[in-house]
């Protein structure tokens, strides 16, 4: 693999080349030279005037089928998926039948999936099942390559278990994901409970329910000195928790879901399942809070939250449809629309993911592995069948023409282009 990058604007905080208009010449994957101009015969041009060029995008929350739910999603498409929105890595999500909640599933993942563009790093369960009752084989995924644990859209109802995962997990230095909800306080809901959801004649999930886990579950951290990540906050008032527990000096990260960025709940008026997600979409006050919690630091990551379903669990009733939406593809797009710099949303995507997992991040420098993607914040493009990479198509994008877009994925001497 031959290609001369032109002209392209690197982001890449730490290098001496951040912010600065440069040629790159990749040779066999690795980054030969990296000046002002270059001329190399026989190298695939390609012209990223008015582009910006980064370290490939990380996902902290990506749903994959495989094993069990190909129909769904398998490795094959939801990597490719990936891919064209420009991740070169993802952390997997153990929401599979059966669950990673074993060595067995955790090195399956990884060595299906090896020799890819995208590199993979599944997440094993913090329960067996994923039923919160007894913990799973932390240790032993663990060292078979989990980097963290989760029970997914699970959230672990009990705090005697959550404070045992968290101390056990630190024990051999790993990372425990809270997806805050306070099941009790949900209830069988499916949106968020306000005006809208009055409105729509529904029962709704109130702002409460997150936030009381969140609250629980720091206090948990702060008891056993352990470090805590929280998957897609939703809400102001979790801004302000989160906010609280880092000046305190509390070990606690935090993600956002990029239609959380976007969307308020006044997009289900129409009773659409194709914006059924969860946590569910909340009001502008909430995206604003979430706006200015990535700004001053507070929130650390985005999120995909890709979570694919086949079309019969979504062109139903919208009391009965499935939660969520396919995002791999739109991520960068939805950062973009919510008004995110180029230099935030590299933080954010890029560099901040890979140090909350520990994942050596990649370096834009001479001799080092071409790990990059080349992105345009202005080009416009829909989002549409013919573009769309994964096996399920549930997105309230789908056909949507967006702005900013990803133009090239490099990664494992492989590239993308879209």
């Amino acid at each position: 693999m031959n290609m001369l990058i032109k002209y392209a604007t690197i982001l890449h905080p730490g290098s001496p080349f951040h912010q600065k208009t440069a040629d790159i010449l990749v040779q066999d994957g690795v980054i030969k030279t990296i000046a002002e101009s270059i001329d190399a015969d026989g190298a695939e041009v390609f012209d990223a005037k008015g582009s910006y060029l980064s370290p490939g995008f990380f996902d902290l929350n990506c749903n994959i089928g495989e094993p069990g739910l190909e129909t769904k999603e398998d490795l094959a498409s939801g990597l490719k998926a990936a891919a064209a929105g420009g991740f070169t890595g993802v952390a997997l999500m153990p929401d599979t039948q059966p669950p990673v909640h074993s060595k067995t599933e955790v090195e399956y993942l990884v060595n299906r999936s090896r020799g890819n563009l995208v590199d993979v790093y599944p997440l094993g369960t913090i329960s067996q099942k994923r039923e919160g009752k007894d913990l799973a084989e932390m240790h032993d995924m663990y060292q078979s390559g989990a980097k963290a644990f989760t029970d997914g859209s699970n959230p672990v109802k009990d705090a005697g278990m959550m404070e045992r995962a968290l101390l056990y997990a630190k024990g051999f230095d790993a990372l425990i994901f809270s997806y805050p909800e306070d099941v009790a306080i949900a209830g069988k809901a499916k949106v968020h409970e306000g005006v809208v959801s009055t409105l729509m004649g529904m029962k709704g999930i109130p702002s409460l329910a997150e936030e009381l886990m969140i609250a629980r579950d720091l206090y948990l951290a702060e008891y056993t000195n352990s470090p805590i990540h929280f998957s897609t906050i939703s809400t102001a008032r979790s801004v302000d928790l989160i906010r609280e527990a880092k000046a305190k000096g509390l070990q606690v990260t935090c993600d956002v879901a990029a239609h959380h960025l976007v969307l308020t709940d006044e997009a289900l008026l129409g009773f659409d399942s194709q914006y059924k997600v969860k946590p569910p979409l909340r009001t502008q006050t909430d995206i604003d809070a979430l706006l200015q919690g990535l700004k001053d630091g507070t929130i650390d990551a985005i999120v995909s939250q890709h979570t694919p379903h086949e079309i019969e669990f979504k062109e139903v009733e919208f009391e009965i449809a499935a939660f969520g939406i396919i995002g791999l593809q739109t991520t960068f797009s939805l950062a973009v629309q919510a008004g995110l710099s180029p230099e935030l949303i590299v933080e954010k995507l890029a560099v901040n993911p890979r140090k909350i997992l520990k994942v050596d991040a990649p370096v834009l420098g001479q001799g080092n592995a071409a790990n990059f993607v080349v992105f345009n914040v202005d080009t416009e493009w829909t989002f549409d069948k013919l573009c769309n990479r994964s096996k399920s198509s549930n997105s309230p994008f789908m056909g949507q023409s967006l702005k900013g877009r990803v133009l090239l994925t490099c990664n494992n001497k492989q590239v993308v282009k879209n």
